[in-house]
């Protein structure tokens, strides 16, 4: 595979040079909108194979890191020692709808250490897919912490807590001993250390460290490719992925990118949202990280961004294009059902089409 840096990957914040264009929105022969990103492509050796944009500003990664915080839970021996199943694994990984299976999944780990959705930081929010959401409401209830699309994430660090012997309150503090073993793990896959910058809060009051797409995207060639990685590290890095790649729903939920693409690309890509237009993925088939973000935080051309390289990368076959092409051009239409435009990446090497 011949990739190309199509920007140079030197570019830094003072040289003040914008990332490129990567998505326009058009609504019949006129372009509407255009949004502006960066992306980072990284082999198992750690190589830059590719790069658009400023990849080595530090970023956010929000929930696309998910996976690589899951690490340090079963790297831990925890998730062996409470039997989590793949479906919980997953759930750790996961920004979920909050459909019954996922709530149940992320209740049933809580069971499993005798606490409750009460002993969970995430706080409560209503579920994001609307269907769920009215559900709640056609029954009288509002949402609680289970509801909250990290749930599982936050039930995972409470197993890592009950294992390590430390307390359950305060898990999502930074000194705190589950958040100092995900920063160590963090800094380790990344390659990047994290111990002179404060983490940000996320949105389910975990820490966030600020981490760039370039070393993002090492960390996710190291769940491609775990090669070299010592084995206890490369075991749970495979368990991981087995489990997102037998149980891709929960990962996301119905009408999802993350979940949809996965069940169309099979095996052939772990692919993982956050907020304000990040995305991450790992491809094993030939050893790829990858991470990209939008500059305006737009979910709908962080989407398009990620299937249009997945098509460039050729992990997106032939024959699986069709039914890609809901996320690779995402039609726009009117309220009576009338096409009316267009979502597209723009970037020629990027274009898949």
């Amino acid at each position: 595979m011949q990739l190309t840096v199509i920007e140079d990957p030197d570019t830094t914040v003072s040289e003040a040079r914008a990332n490129p264009l990567m998505v326009e929105v058009s609504r019949g022969e006129v372009v509407e909108s255009g949004h502006r990103g960066s992306a980072a492509v990284v082999d198992a050796s750690g190589t830059l194979r590719a790069a658009w944009g400023d990849v080595h500003r530090p970023i956010y990664p929000r929930s696309a890191m998910k996976a690589l915080q899951a690490v340090a839970l079963v790297e831990s021996g925890a998730a062996e020692a409470m039997a989590l199943s793949d479906e919980q694994i997953a759930l750790a990984c996961a920004s979920h709808n909050a459909e019954p299976a996922h709530v149940a999944a992320a209740s049933a780990m809580l069971e499993k250490l005798g606490l409750d959705e009460s002993h969970l930081e995430c706080g409560a929010h209503w579920p994001s897919r609307e269907q769920v959401a009215h559900a709640l409401v056609r029954a009288g209830e509002t949402p609680g912490q289970l509801h909250n699309n990290c749930s599982g994430k936050h039930a995972g660090m409470l197993t890592l807590a009950r294992h390590l012997g430390e307390p359950t309150a305060g898990y999502t503090d930074p000194a705190h001993a589950v958040q100092q073993r995900i920063q160590a793990t963090l800094e380790s896959l990344c390659e990047y250390s994290l111990t002179t910058v404060a983490p940000g809060v996320d949105g389910c009051s975990a820490p966030n460290w600020p981490i760039p797409l370039q070393s993002l995207a090492r960390a996710f060639a190291h769940v491609a490719d775990p090669v070299g990685l010592a084995p206890q590290r490369a075991r749970a890095i495979e368990r991981i992925r087995d489990a997102v790649f037998a149980h891709p729903f929960m990962v996301a939920g119905s009408g999802r990118f993350c979940t949809s693409v996965m069940e169309i690309l099979g095996r052939g890509a772990f692919i993982k949202t956050g907020a304000e237009g990040v995305f991450c993925a790992a491809l094993p088939g030939s050893g790829l990280g990858i991470a990209l973000k939008c500059d305006d935080g737009a979910g709908r051309a962080s989407q398009v961004m990620m299937a249009a390289l997945l098509r460039q990368l050729g992990i997106v076959g032939d024959d699986q294009l069709e039914a890609m092409q809901p996320w690779l051009s995402p039609e726009i239409r009117s309220h009576n059902q009338r096409l009316v435009g267009r979502v597209r990446c723009v970037l020629p090497s990027l274009s898949g089409t």
